[in-house]
């Protein structure tokens, strides 16, 4: 089970991610239809996964969970130096369909209530 820190570095992981997209400048990455969907920290806070999602569809997401990976020293050195740690976590882009889904999901309710 998580502990609080690695939770609270999680959500500030995810806060600082979700700034830095929004500034990156790769064509790969289309920040504006780009979400940090959940992070997920060990316990010890050494490693990190981040999940990406495209309103785009999968496709994008494993584009943008591409560039993202060349770009970890960046995202790794920025998130040190804006949350002070003195040990970044490493840090993986996972691409994710969650947003892909939901749309899906909701595109099924909205033909249900056309029914009724």
């Amino acid at each position: 089970m998580a502990g609080h820190k690695s939770e609270r570095m999680a959500e500030d992981i995810k806060r600082e991610v979700s700034f830095l997209i929004r500034a990156f400048k790769d064509p790969r990455v289309d920040c504006q239809n780009l979400s940090v969907v959940r992070v997920d920290v060990l316990g010890d806070c050494s490693f990190a996964k981040v999940y990406v999602s495209s309103f785009k569809g999968m496709k994008d997401s494993k584009l943008a969970a591409k560039a993202l990976t060349g770009a970890s020293g960046y995202v790794k050195r920025a998130i040190s130096n804006k949350l002070r740690l003195k040990k970044s976590p490493e840090i993986r882009f996972i691409a994710d369909d969650s947003i892909e889904y939901g749309s899906h999901l909701d595109e099924i309710f909205s033909k249900m209530h056309e029914k009724e």
